[in-house]
């Protein structure tokens, strides 16, 4: 196969999330006068952030509610009395401020560019990801961002993919292929899309869904030697 287009995930793909909601997550909870505690605070909302995430691919809550109803649940949570919607600004200023590449990130996408046309497609907070993402320094390496609250549609809907497709006139979906970390987002979305996935798996999880990819690979330098020869890595 030969592959002409590559959609990236961005969070936890090519982007540290759990560095940048870390650091973004401590400054609020500091700027609210907060005693802090990292393996306490923040566990307990990395559960729930993950919870209501979930919720928001299955079409049960949408991105605009979700903003602040993760901090409502928190504050709930903890028996702490504060504002939600102005913890939620917080958060989010912070966030934005926080963009980690991943080690090898930088040099993948200079390399592949080359042969490449790249895009990212990501689930994510416009206000967020506008800064974290498309001011980075490996945007200028892709040719289209697409961010789901942008454009009113997320992964694992299949029309986010078809607007990224669009965003770079590619018509052929046989020459594209999804690279994520997210079974449920990234590759249930491409398969509804009907384009190939890989799904990046580092910490070599077993897949106890019924979803599957058409590759896998647990290291990104990899995806070089899938892309020239795809049979080594089939799922």
């Amino acid at each position: 196969m030969n592959y002409e287009v590559i959609l990236f995930d961005a969070d936890e793909t090519l982007f540290d999330f759990e560095k940048s909601e870390r650091e973004a997550f401590k400054n609020a909870m500091l700027e609210f006068g907060i005693q802090y505690d990292e393996n306490y605070h923040l566990k307990i909302y990395q559960v729930i952030n993950t919870a209501i995430w979930k919720e928001f691919e299955e079409g049960l809550i949408t991105q605009e509610k979700l903003k602040v109803e993760r901090f409502e649940r928190l504050s709930t949570k903890l028996n702490l009395e504060f504002d939600a919607s102005q913890f939620a600004k917080s958060y989010m200023k912070h966030l934005a401020d926080a963009s980690f590449l991943f080690e090898n990130s930088l040099e993948l996408v200079e390399t592949l560019h080359k042969d490449y046309t790249l895009s990212i497609v990501t689930n994510g907070l416009t206000s967020v990801q506008e800064k974290r993402i498309r001011k980075s320094v490996i945007a200028p390496y892709f040719k289209d961002i697409v961010i789901s609250e942008e454009i009113g549609v997320s992964k694992p809907n299949k029309e986010i993919f078809a607007h990224a497709l669009k965003g770079i006139n590619q018509v052929d979906k046989s020459k594209v292929i999804m690279i994520g970390d997210s079974l449920t987002s990234d590759i249930q979305g491409g398969i509804n899309f009907e384009i190939d996935t890989c799904w990046y798996n580092p910490n070599k999880l077993v897949n106890e869904t019924g979803i599957k990819p058409t590759y896998e690979i647990n290291d990104l330098k990899d995806l070089p030697d899938l892309l020239a020869n795809p049979q080594k890595y089939n799922y």
